[in-house]
């Protein structure tokens, strides 16, 4: 099992707290990421989006491409895992940064590719926004076009969205045999995507038997395609405390939904623009990506017994959250990463 944790680019993950003592500011990420090598975690996920969606759109939050090139030269050994939205990044400009940054890293790079939900960003920020099926068929180009640069040159491509000619990208990355792309998603149209052209699939959090069907349903396409087999992610909020009577009284903190609070404004438009397999509750947005329901909340041999569950299902990485970060990723660390090593 792999344990990585998603870059606090918003200040925090929840949506009712205000302040949690993590700011979304250079020093912290940066000493969160060289404090992590030493804790065992090995990847941070570094999202994207250019307005706030976790503490309201007035609140501060970190471009997600500088952040990973300058992390990349303050780190040694975690995976950076960069969010990229087609709509927002030309293929052959963002393949070009992504080698540059993969060497930098020394090939550290990886990216997670997002094909958007907010309408009313892209508007805010001038870029087109497709409807949903239109902007996976956008994606589908998008990557054939940045996996073909780091993989040839010369490349001429002509598409419905994108075109290229003759274009060469010097130097290829150091990935071989290109950086790792993992994508996410429930819809037909995300998962046949996936199948197709990624290397990982990652999955909000759900309980083990439903990871599991959604494990065996992307293995079963990437097998009618004669691809090898895939590495599956999933997000998790962590809670780990000595009593059961301590974690419920932290869930209680963090569920304590506020509906006029700025983080819970953008609900309805998230659930228009994204399609899921099971409805999402208010509760279950306070937290960010449906971290509650991969239920690692509980003493530290709970967590471990949950995430031998998880492993039996076919997971391999777990993208964890949790508040404040330093201090949870420590504990977490102590009690479970080390423990079971």
């Amino acid at each position: 099992m792999r344990y990585g944790y998603w870059m606090p680019v918003f200040g925090g993950w929840l949506r009712n707290v205000e302040d949690e003592n993590m700011r979304a500011d250079w020093d912290y990420v940066k000493t969160l990421a060289q404090r992590s090598e030493d804790l065992g975690y090995d990847l941070s996920l570094i999202a994207e989006l250019n307005l706030n969606d976790i503490k309201g759109e007035e609140a501060p939050s970190l471009d997600a491409w500088s952040t990973a090139a300058a992390l990349a030269a303050v780190t040694k050994k975690i995976e950076l895992m960069v969010a990229v939205r087609p709509t927002f990044h030309s293929p052959a400009l963002l393949a070009k940064q992504a080698a540059n940054i993969d060497h930098i890293s020394n090939g550290r790079l990886s990216l997670n590719v997002v094909s958007s939900w907010w309408q009313d960003e892209a508007k805010k920020y001038g870029v087109h926004f497709e409807q949903h099926d239109d902007r996976y068929a956008r994606t589908a180009e998008w990557l054939h076009v940045v996996d073909n640069l780091w993989k040839q040159d010369h490349f001429t491509f002509e598409g419905k969205f994108y075109k290229v000619t003759d274009s060469i990208l010097q130097p290829k990355p150091v990935s071989r045999p290109r950086p790792f792309i993992y994508a996410g998603g429930e819809s037909e149209a995300a998962k046949n995507l996936i199948a197709a052209q990624c290397d990982g699939y990652v999955m909000h959090g759900d309980e083990p038997a439903a990871i599991g069907r959604r494990i065996q349903d992307l293995q079963e396409r990437r097998d009618r395609l004669n691809l090898p087999p895939m590495k599956f992610g999933v997000a998790a909020y962590s809670i780990v405390r000595n009593t059961e009577q301590e974690v419920k009284k932290e869930l209680e903190r963090i569920t304590n939904v506020q509906g006029s609070a700025a983080g819970y404004k953008n609900y309805q438009q998230w659930l228009a623009g994204t399609q899921l397999e099971n409805q999402v509750s208010l509760q279950d947005y306070s937290v960010s990506n449906r971290g509650l329901r991969s239920g690692l909340t509980g003493t530290p041999q709970q967590v471990a017994d949950r995430i031998g569950a998880f492993e039996e299902v076919g997971v391999d990485l777990f993208l964890l959250q949790c508040s404040p970060q330093l201090e949870e990723m420590e504990r977490f660390s102590e009690a479970v990463i080390q423990v079971l090593a």
